[in-house]
């Protein structure tokens, strides 16, 4: 048997769940406890197909629309990318018995908006067409309130009805460096536009981007873990090929990733998006195993101690 060739792995910290992907889970996991099967849900909890199979398993029904569910007296569970207000008062409607999982800095996003259209202002939410997240942050105020920029030539063509009455959003989960680009764009053609008091982008997002910033510069190949439709994981894969990383694969499982792409390398990151789970680096690790004499090293970038309670609904029942 030929000796496995060398490789040093190295893992950026912080990587994997966030507190709002946690809260969401946990938030799932405890209805079904309180409640028992089935829980419906209304999108993907997170983005992340292990995960939404694993409560799938424990008897969650996922579901684009309310108008897939029955009447019922089983809680209805919205994701953590928040949704649109005319999702609740349908729900209200059918009496529904509903549970927002929404994350904390999303409904941040939804107040601040909120705030902006009492005050007269036209919102320019920065982010990706189609996304739940922006659907549900847009879908807060009356068609028209919102106007969705993606990138700085989107800027250049805004026509907004007031070009001293406006104010700028952002999702959650956007590239930081993107972001900073499309935000100097907007202040340099409105210099009168309202910003938020405290970054939108959450502090998951910017950390976990910042980690593999720290180690794509030193390794021949970085794998991120996560989704295909899980947008921080896709902007992870994009921050370490524009930081030089000469391989950047986004995979969800070790059956994903192509061997034949490796061979030869010497060190490869791995990260993992907001919504993937430690079980699927681990599952990676062992696929690097498989393959090659492995030594893993951590490199740590920042620390985080963020926790959310459950949603109200569930907090007395805990």
């Amino acid at each position: 048997m030929s000796e496995r060739p060398k490789l040093q792995i190295l893992l950026c910290a912080p990587r994997g769940f966030c507190a709002g992907v946690v809260r969401a889970i946990d938030t799932v996991e405890r209805a079904l406890e309180i409640y028992g099967a089935p829980v419906y849900v209304r999108h993907e909890i997170v983005h992340n197909r292990y995960v939404v199979d694993s409560l799938r398993a424990k008897g969650a029904i996922f579901v684009d629309r309310l108008d897939e569910i029955p009447d019922t007296e089983a809680p209805v569970i919205f994701s953590a990318h928040g949704v649109p207000k005319a999702v609740p008062d349908a729900a209200k409607r059918r009496n529904f018995l509903t549970i927002d999982a929404t994350c904390p800095l999303v409904t941040k996003v939804h107040r601040e908006a909120e705030i902006h259209a009492r005050r007269g202002r036209t919102v320019v939410l920065i982010g990706h067409a189609g996304h739940p997240e922006v659907e549900g942050t847009m879908g807060q105020l009356p068609e028209g309130a919102v106007v969705l920029v993606e990138t700085v030539d989107d800027v250049e063509k805004l026509t907004p009805p007031d070009a001293q009455n406006l104010a700028w959003a952002t999702q959650t989960t956007l590239s930081v460096d993107d972001t900073r680009e499309i935000v100097e764009a907007l202040t340099r053609r409105f210099p009168d536009i309202v910003g938020p008091h405290k970054e939108d982008i959450c502090y998951a997002t910017t950390n976990r981007q910042d980690a593999v910033k720290a180690v794509a510069s030193q390794v021949d190949a970085m794998i991120v873990v996560g989704a295909p439709n899980s947008s921080n994981s896709l902007r992870l894969r994009e921050v370490a090929e524009r930081s030089g990383c000469p391989i950047a694969l986004l995979v969800e499982r070790a059956a994903d990733i192509d061997w034949a792409m490796l061979q030869g390398v010497k060190r490869v990151g791995i990260s993992a998006g907001a919504s993937a789970p430690e079980v699927l680096v681990e599952e990676i690790l062992d696929g690097f195993r498989a393959h090659f004499d492995v030594a893993v090293d951590t490199v740590v970038t920042a620390q985080e101690g963020v926790h959310f309670p459950p949603p109200r609904e569930l907090r007395q029942r805990v």
